[in-house]
C-alpha cells in the first residue's frame, strides 16, 4: 500500500538549548527523509529553565556545561563548541520564539527558527540574549521586529504555558520508562526529546520518551502504520543538502545517508564547504 498523505503526527518534545534533542535530529531528519509528506511535526517547547538563575540555582556551572557539551558531542557526532559561556542561559525566550512562530509563520519558518537557534547555541552564542534572536529571525527569513512583536503577544505565552503542561504530563506508558524522564517540582516530566506518535486515522498514539536510538522511532512507525512507505536513500550527500535547505553536519548527512561519518565527510569535502564549529561542523553547497 502506497501512502502519500499525512497519516502521523509527532509531537516533538524538545528545546533549544538540549544537547541531547540537538544530538537526536539526525535520527529525525532520517525519518523525514525515509516519510517525507506522511508525517507531521509540531514542535512542543519544554522550557528546561525560565533563566539563568534557575540553573545556578540547581548547580549546573558554565564549566561543567561545557564539559558535558564537549562529551556529548564526542558521543553523539554533533558539532558543539567547547567554549565556557558567561552564565548557563535560560531557555524561556528561546522557546517562545519557536512557538510565536509556529502560531503565525510557516512550518518551514518556524522549523528554521528552531534550528537556528539550536546552531548558533551550541555555536557559542548566549540564547538568551536579544541579540541572538534577532539573529535567528534573519537566518529564517523572518524580520526580527515583527518575531519581537509576536512573542510578545498573550497567546504565544498560552501556547507555551500549554507546551510546558503537556510535556510535564508524560502519557501512563511514558513512565515504564521512567529513567527517561525527569523530574520538576510538580512530578515527572518529558525530556527531550520524546515523542507523542500519534496515528491520526483513529488517534491512537505511543509515546517514545527520551533519547532514543533511530530504530526506536522506525519500528514504532513500521507497527503504527504497516503501509507506510519507505523512501530509498539518497544517491549522494549533495542530494541531502539539496533536500535539507540548511547546512547540515557531518552525522546528520551520514544518517540520512545511511554511511559512516568518515564516509560522508570524505565525500562533502570534495563538494561542500564546512563551517567549523567545535569537533566538526555544517556543511552547505558553495
Amino acid at each position: 500500500m502506497r501512502v502519500t498523505d499525512v497519516c502521523v503526527r509527532i509531537n516533538e518534545f524538545t528545546d533549544p538549548g538540549c544537547p541531547w534533542a540537538y544530538s537526536a535530529e539526525p535520527f529525525r531528519r532520517r525519518l523525514n527523509w525515509l516519510y517525507e509528506g506522511t508525517i507531521e511535526w509540531i514542535p512542543r517547547m519544554v522550557v528546561l529553565a525560565d533563566r539563568a538563575e534557575d540553573y545556578a540555582e540547581r548547580g549546573y556551572t558554565p564549566e561543567w556545561v561545557a564539559q558535558s557539551g564537549r562529551r556529548i558531542s564526542r558521543d553523539h557526532g554533533m558539532p558543539i563548541s567547547s567554549v565556557v559561556k558567561p552564565r548557563v542561559a535560560g531557555t524561556r525566550d528561546a522557546c517562545r520564539a519557536v512557538v510565536a512562530a509556529r502560531r503565525h509563520a510557516t512550518e518551514f519558518e518556524a522549523r528554521r527558527v528552531l534550528r537556528a537557534l539550536r546552531v548558533r547555541h551550541f555555536s557559542g552564542e548566549m540564547l538568551d540574549e536579544a541579540s541572538t534572536i534577532d539573529g535567528v529571525a534573519l537566518d529564517a527569513g523572518l524580520d526580527p521586529a515583527q518575531l519581537r512583536a509576536w512573542m510578545s503577544e498573550p497567546e504565544v505565552e498560552d501556547d507555551l504555558v500549554e507546551d510546558m503542561r503537556l510535556a510535564r504530563e508524560p502519557l501512563p506508558a511514558a513512565r515504564v520508562l521512567d529513567h527517561k524522564l525527569a523530574n520538576w517540582s510538580g512530578g515527572r516530566r518529558y525530556t527531550c526529546p520524546s515523542y507523542e506518535i500519534t496515528r491520526l486515522s483513529d488517534g491512537v498514539t505511543v509515546s517514545v520518551p527520551g533519547f532514543q536510538p533511530f530504530a526506536a522511532y522506525d519500528v514504532v512507525l513500521a507497527n503504527l502504520v504497516p503501509g507506510l512507505e519507505r523512501r530509498e536513500p539518497p544517491a549522494s550527500v549533495e542530494e541531502v543538502l539539496r533536500w535539507a535547505g540548511t547546512p547540515l553536519a557531518s552525522k546528520e548527512v551520514a544518517v540520512v545517508c545511511d554511511i559512516e561519518v568518515a564516509d560522508a565527510r570524505e565525500r562533502l569535502g570534495a563538494v561542500a564547504v564546512e563551517q567549523h564549529v567545535g569537533a566538526d561542523g555544517f556543511w552547505a553547497l558553495p
